[in-house]
């Protein structure tokens, strides 16, 4: 895994990336030879910034392959969707670059070499990331880790490695500790066949590592209080074996923290929830900046929003909801109505569920483009939000999630966002299992925080809104 902007990247996706970049633009340095020669093509280059349009229809093809989540786990395993964004995705090049070619006709690639070169870009893809694919699948090409200890945290990290080969990570066994109902002939044969029994012993490490042919143990005990053979971890750690702590596993894989098996000392140490002078400074002059400029580029829509509203159902065109900001603090958070006005006359405070009969028809379309929060952006301006962070729950909601779930007053140590780490990596939440989970990625954005992650915020806001994901 690689580190970019606080977060952490597959190896694999990113080295599939910079090779498509390169494939594309030989894709199109193909067709513009094929079109007009060696000579012209030479001359093209030299006189007439070849490279320069190339780059820019290279850019603009890696970039809507991002937007359609072509780099994403699960497009990659699944061919006959990957094919489908493909298409998708090329035919969206098409209409891009066809307007900037109108718009600005010196970017032109001429002559039929923008076509020609989409259909060999088309094939080089489709031929590589079946390649890609194959090579994915090869296990002797991925590291082979032993899981120490069992539990959700095990459970979830072998799970993690199983459905996402581009991981490079291959859980091929694992070490359970001694107590847990089961015989030491169970991990002989049969479904445990990969576990080994016992820690207690100075040879059960080295003997699961010989026998498995690992180069990583990954300690996933929950308790680890006079249990954990430091001694010998260290002593195979200085022998080449990579000794890695399962939570930080996890985070790195997941981009969350898991919050069964977190320990407080991680994030009390964690360098990113420490909110530096700077790091303040930057979050609130950034908030001004773009609340500021959002307000006024969205002066000419608002008319239209508040005509919408006004013609489709009857009552406010503001709505008004209590939240809880930092530390614990409530303030009112405005947005645009898009339910009807009497929507909670019956059931008090309730989650918006999947076709909600309560939303107006208008109302869906401006949730879907995220028009409904452009009030927030006031909110911003005063200082009761910021534009990055975890998003404000109403007070009814956060005095029951508090009770249920732990750790969740952690989210209140920093200042709610309009969008948020939590919105661009998981759906809309209606139940206490989806605030759960988008707790996970709020305590990681808390302890990662940074302009980096920010920015990486922002990018994929842009994605989520352009794709209208995760809106109810």
């Amino acid at each position: 895994m690689i580190r970019i902007l606080h977060n952490y990247f597959p190896t694999r996706t990113l080295v599939l990336w910079i090779s498509e970049a390169v494939l594309i633009s030989l894709g199109f340095l193909a067709a513009t030879v094929a079109r007009l020669g060696i000579g012209d093509a030479a001359l093209m280059f030299n006189y007439q910034h070849g490279s320069l349009k190339i780059f820019v229809v290279s850019a603009a093809i890696i970039t809507c392959m991002y937007y359609f989540d072509l780099y994403d786990s699960s497009i990659l395993g699944n061919r006959r969707e990957m094919l489908i964004r493909l298409a998708q995705m090329l035919g969206t090049v098409y209409v891009v670059l066809a307007l900037l070619y109108y718009f600005y006709p010196p970017l032109e690639l001429g002559r039929g070499i923008f076509v020609v070169g989409l259909l060999f870009v088309a094939m080089l893809l489709a031929f590589w990331r079946r390649l890609f694919v194959m090579m994915n699948s090869v296990t002797d090409f991925a590291d082979r880790a032993v899981i120490l200890g069992e539990g959700p945290l095990a459970e979830l990290l072998e799970q993690e490695c199983e459905s996402r080969p581009e991981l490079g990570l291959r859980v091929v066994g694992r070490v359970l500790p001694i107590g847990n109902g089961r015989s030491p002939a169970d991990y002989l044969h049969g479904e445990c066949a990969r576990d080994l029994f016992g820690i207690d012993t100075d040879d059960i490490l080295p003997r699961a590592i010989k026998i498995f042919r690992a180069n990583r143990i990954v300690v996933a005990m929950d308790e680890r209080r006079g249990k954990l053979p430091v001694e010998l971890l260290l002593s195979m750690k200085c022998r080449g074996v990579h000794v890695q702590d399962g939570v930080e596993v996890y985070e790195t894989i997941t981009g969350k923290v898991p919050i069964e098996s977190i320990r407080l000392a991680s994030l009390l140490f964690s360098p990113g929830c420490y909110a530096s002078r700077f790091h303040l400074f930057y979050k609130r002059f950034a908030s001004i900046v773009v609340s500021i400029a959002g307000l006024l580029v969205s002066l000419p829509l608002l008319p239209f929003i508040v005509l919408a509203i006004k013609l489709t159902s009857p009552g406010p065109v503001l709505y008004r909801q209590r939240r809880v900001g930092r530390d614990g603090r409530v303030f009112h958070c405005y947005k645009f109505r898009t339910m009807r006005a009497d929507a909670e006359a019956d059931t008090g405070p309730t989650w918006a569920l999947d076709d909600d009969p309560r939303i107006t028809r208008v109302g869906k379309l401006f949730r879907q483009a995220r028009l409904d929060e452009i009030p927030q952006l006031w909110n911003v301006l005063r200082g009761d939000m910021s534009l990055v962070g975890p998003r404000p729950e109403r007070p009814e909601f956060v005095s029951a999630l508090s009770e249920e779930i732990p750790y969740y007053h952690l989210r209140h140590s920093v200042r709610p966002g309009i969008t948020g780490w939590a919105q661009i990596r998981y759906k809309y939440g209606s139940s206490v299992e989806d605030a759960k989970e988008k707790l996970r990625y709020d305590l990681f954005y808390i302890k990662n925080m940074s302009v980096g992650l920010d920015l990486l915020v922002f990018i994929n806001t842009i994605k989520v809104i352009l794709l209208g994901s995760g809106a109810k």
